[in-house]
């Protein structure tokens, strides 16, 4: 290039004259001219790897069977790769045209070397993107998501390419720039706190796998109440029940509590736990009508008759008195009751008969006497459980008249109205 410059210029002075304005405009011409030409051949080569070189490139990765390329082509990384090529001839030819300036040398060596740098900053952001695409058609990928070190790792890739380029525009050496930094560490991490601190949490997140995609977050202090969506840097997105999305920032996750549901969804069956509330002045003890009524209901009748020959047997070795139900021991329409619904669920098909299954008595309240269940469904399915749930409980609530038991409700101003018109009739 050197050469041709030499020779552009005598053929100028030439055509010009030897005169001294031939002699003092010829150089500086030739090297324009050169340049242009130059730039032309810059052009074309830019031209020549966007178009011909990237097409044969995705000619060849379509036919491939590896999926790693194809995540390459979507993220365009050979598209941001070609703006390398007219790059590399302007930095290398222009430095022998102008090599007799060193201010025009400055110019180029730091444009060209910024210019370098930004691409390099979106090729290392098209080569994470796609790593973090590849990884996600791994099946642990939920469990341990990696977006926060990929956001991490472009961050600190953005703050190096900045204090370079920073450097070259005030015309200092990169590492004296890196070293002037540590004056400054306060000022960056008062700057940079959330992303810190988002970074350790996401560290901790995924090392004690305390939060995945896809699990149902539960945060009430924050509104969240939903499937996980995205893990990042400084923020945790979460799809709501309702479709709507939080975003939490993803240290709160580490300073505050939050439940998780995943044990649930890896688990056997969702856990069903709810009372029935009963009225506390209809329990008493059976009398032979109701046992008898109660005998024709197949699920209990076998326990029915093996809890009377077992009392009997008791009341006659202590001579109870059966004049009164209060001697020995009696059935009572909530215990057989409690028995019935124990029987039930444990031939219901859609209930886990190898987890927790018990009906079980809490304490008295001012509402009444709870009984509640404490069982397993065998669906975990939203729609399903649910469903589930309210079968049983429509089957239990309408069962209890058949033991003489009947629910607490509050009374609704129907039966005030209703009290009211029988004292007035009376």
């Amino acid at each position: 290039m050197e050469w041709f410059v030499d020779w552009l210029t005598r053929l100028l002075v030439e055509i010009m004259g030897q005169g001294e304005a031939a002699t003092a405009w010829a150089p500086l011409m030739a090297r324009w001219v050169a340049t242009l030409m130059v730039v032309t051949l810059a052009v074309i080569a830019d031209f020549a790897a966007k178009h011909w070189i990237i097409r044969f490139l995705r000619f060849c990765i379509r036919n491939s069977k590896t999926l790693w390329d194809d995540k390459l082509v979507e993220r365009r990384l050979f598209q941001r790769l070609s703006h390398l090529a007219p790059i590399i001839i302007l930095s290398n030819l222009l430095e022998h045209i102008w090599v007799d300036h060193p201010t025009a040398l400055g110019i180029i060596d730091a444009c060209s070397q910024i210019y370098i740098v930004v691409v390099i900053m979106l090729v290392v952001q098209s080569l994470l993107a796609a790593f973090h695409d590849v990884y996600q058609t791994f099946d642990w990928s939920k469990q341990v998501p990696i977006y926060s070190f990929i956001q991490a790792i472009k961050l600190i890739a953005y703050m190096v390419g900045g204090v370079f380029i920073i450097a070259k525009l005030m015309g200092k050496n990169p590492s004296v720039v890196f070293g002037s930094l540590g004056a400054l560490t306060a000022v960056l991490m008062l700057v940079f706190k959330d992303s810190i601190l988002g970074f350790a949490a996401g560290i901790h997140l995924t090392t004690n796998r305390m939060l995945s995609l896809g699990d149902w977050l539960e945060m009430p202090k924050y509104g969240a109440d939903g499937d996980v969506i995205e893990i990042g840097l400084t923020t945790v997105k979460v799809q709501n029940f309702d479709k709507t999305i939080t975003t939490l920032p993803t240290y709160t996750l580490i300073s505050d509590a939050f439940r998780n549901w995943r044990g649930m969804t890896e688990s056997a069956g969702r856990r069903i736990k709810r009372s029935i509330l009963i009225d506390l002045q209809t329990i008493k003890f059976c009398d032979e009508a109701l046992l008898q009524r109660l005998a024709s209901i197949q699920l209990i009748a076998p326990y029915l008759q093996q809890k009377q020959r077992e009392l009997e047997d008791f009341n006659q070795q202590c001579q109870a008195d059966a004049a009164s139900p209060a001697n020995g021991r009696r059935l009572t329409n909530v215990g057989t009751f409690r028995a019935y619904m124990l029987a039930y669920l444990r031939r219901h098909p859609l209930i886990n008969q190898d987890m927790t299954l018990l009906v079980r008595q809490l304490e008295p309240t001012a509402q009444g006497l709870p009984l509640q269940l404490y069982v397993f469904s065998a669906d975990k399915r939203w729609e399903a459980y649910e469903s589930i749930q309210s079968d049983l409980f429509d089957h239990f609530l309408a069962a209890m008249s058949e033991f003489d038991l009947r629910p607490y409700q509050a009374p609704s101003g129907a039966d005030i109205r209703l009290g009211l018109g029988s004292q007035g009739a009376g």
